[in-house]
């Protein structure tokens, strides 16, 4: 998975995945057809997510979006379900799904315990997809979290499907990087691309347009649309941080974005949700938890790891993404066949 060309100086995971960190699964359920370009994707942390809570936290960069669960994640600190992602009025779905999951894993909830908090992110894909037909049902929610593991596909699939990325096909990308802190540890980013426009495109510090202005101006006509696009940043990583901390890693997601050229509109919503693995939190909680966290001023090269899987993701959500022709003919076309089409690019593709 990912681009050929080396991004930052952090060595990437196995599978240049979210899934380098271990225990972490993703599941994509795709719709598509008849104006139906939307679906589900799902990450799961690990197993037994009620009992056994990790440590999480989110920021909102901008809060033009409709998530689910962000609440008690931030207040607690704490992670206790898979993460759904799909469209923005899909959001109610996937949430009633979920908690229909949890239920039936954990018969205690509601019962004999509290109830459960789970977290839903979304993007919307209203170009590409005729959203008011609400095509995502629960069936979807079921499938992807039953289809969910370590090798997945990236690009127009399960949530992304409907997404666009600089005004061209955006979708699902991943990236991961080892940080060595006495011993290796993963950090994994997964996107959900769909935000900004094509004349901010930069790919290594390249402005796509400047740099190949006479092949493209054929190609991609100036849009008119003001930037009003999303984007979801789940980070994942088994190195021992603390809540706290990880709001800190969330907080740098901008500057991963901002890597491709992209601003924050005011009708963006672009929100980060990071977790780690490491800390175990019981459910039925004893006087004191143990909770092993890394020093704060150690924390730089994870910031800038996390900076540069963000960037990476967000190139390989386009780079795996193909042309898609979706809700009333609106056509998107595919970064990758624009740059073969102009070359120069060969060590991206």
């Amino acid at each position: 998975m990912g681009l050929k060309k080396q991004i930052g100086k952090f060595k990437k995971g196995s599978k240049n995945s979210i899934t380098d960190v271990k225990g972490v699964k993703v599941g994509h359920t795709t719709l598509t057809g008849d104006g139906k370009e939307t679906g589900v994707t799902a990450i799961i942390p690990k197993e037994n997510m009620f009992e056994e809570k990790l440590l999480a936290a989110s920021h909102v960069i901008n809060g033009f979006a409709k998530p689910q669960g962000l609440i008690q994640i931030d207040e607690l600190g704490t992670l206790e379900s898979p993460i759904v992602l799909t469209n923005t009025l899909s959001v109610g779905t996937a949430l009633t799904a979920l908690i229909k999951h949890m239920l039936k894993e954990n018969p205690g909830i509601g019962v004999e315990t509290g109830t459960i908090n789970c977290p839903i992110l979304e993007c919307n894909d209203m170009k590409l997809n005729d959203i008011r037909s609400l095509f995502v049902k629960e069936e979807d929610v079921f499938n992807a979290l039953k289809n969910a593991k370590e090798d997945f596909e990236e690009g127009a699939v399960g949530s992304g499907r409907g997404m666009r990325c600089h005004e061209l096909k955006g979708g699902i990308g991943t990236s991961s990087r080892i940080v060595h802190l006495e011993k290796d540890y993963t950090l994994g980013v997964l996107v959900m691309t769909n935000h900004a426009k094509f004349e901010e495109l930069m790919i290594d510090g390249k402005n796509i347009r400047t740099l190949r202005e006479e092949e493209l101006k054929e190609k991609i006509q100036d849009s008119k649309e003001r930037e009003q696009g999303s984007i979801i940043i789940i980070i994942a990583t088994d190195l021992p941080l603390s809540s706290r901390q990880l709001k800190r890693l969330c907080k740098r997601s901008m500057a991963g974005i901002s890597r491709t050229g992209a601003n924050s509109g005011n009708g963006s919503g672009e929100v980060a949700l990071a977790f780690s693995t490491y800390n175990k939190i019981p459910h039925e909680k004893k006087n004191f938890a143990d909770i092993k966290c890394i020093m704060d001023d150690k924390l730089d090269d994870v910031f800038t790891a996390t900076i540069d899987a963000i960037h990476e993701s967000i190139l390989s959500s386009m780079l795996h993404a193909e042309e898609v022709v979706g809700f009333r003919g609106f056509k998107v076309e595919s970064l990758r066949d624009i740059l073969e089409g102009v070359g120069g690019f060969e060590e991206y593709l």
